[in-house]
């Protein structure tokens, strides 16, 4: 069955952002009129996702108070963070809303990354993938996480060894199996639905050093990550390229 669910993170603060748009959560900063989240809805929906789970936290009314349970034919679905929890504690928040047996997508509210869902979600289970990260090829390896990955797409090492002037950064579209985040939960009772996490520092580092099985595919598309004002920007200029 092909992917129909994705969970987006869509409840920081957004202090880096907050110069520009004071009074907003992140996805819903206005790009020439429309808010970000309507963009990135708007490219999921076209290739197939027909649910969302938002796990929301900032001025989360702003988000709900817009949407409602149903945007473009899709359903949604909300998760509320009563303090933040981080992007691993957004996930494990929502994930009682994912069947669990049927891979999802993870998406960050603030960034759009137009990857092929069908090329995606093909490599990631003809490797039987527990995890498959998008990645993108970035000069700015200090903002941006690279990876070691072989041949294979097998993710080697969680952070670049390259000293080189690019590297693959992870794009923060992610194909999850739910089996990887229970079998987390399972072996450490500090992680559960409610537990502040950080997907960078705790979930990825123990999903790797306990095996699982973690690959990655570049993708050529659009990129824009609105977290700071100088990309917010010029987002117009990508989303609507």
């Amino acid at each position: 069955m092909a992917v129909r669910s994705a969970i987006i993170l869509a409840g920081g603060l957004g202090t880096r952002l907050r110069s520009a748009v004071p009074d907003l959560p992140k996805p819903m900063a206005p790009i020439e009129g429309r808010p970000f989240l309507e963009y990135q809805l708007d490219y999921w929906i076209a290739q197939g996702i027909r649910h969302f789970v938002l796990a929301v936290g900032y001025r989360h009314e702003a988000i709900s108070g817009h949407f409602g349970n149903a945007y473009g034919g899709a359903a949604l679905d909300y998760v509320v963070e009563a303090s933040p929890l981080g992007t691993g504690g957004g996930v494990l928040l929502a994930l009682d809303k994912i069947a669990p047996e049927q891979p999802f997508l993870l998406l960050n509210g603030d960034t759009y990354f137009s990857v092929r869902l069908d090329r995606l979600d093909e490599f990631a289970r003809s490797h039987d993938s527990d995890w498959c990260f998008s990645l993108f090829r970035t000069a700015e390896t200090s903002r941006y996480l690279g990876m070691d990955i072989a041949a294979s797409g097998r993710i080697t090492g969680l952070k670049s060894s390259q000293d080189g002037a690019e590297c693959l950064a992870n794009g923060g579209v992610y194909w999850i199996h739910p089996r990887a985040l229970h079998a987390l939960c399972a072996a450490d009772d500090k992680l559960a639905p409610g537990a502040a996490a950080s997907l960078e520092n705790d979930l990825f580092p123990r999903a790797f050093d306990t095996g699982q099985r973690m690959y990655g595919l570049e993708f050529p598309g659009s990129f824009i990550d609105i977290g700071i004002p100088g990309d917010y920007h010029r987002a117009g200029s990508v989303l609507n390229a």
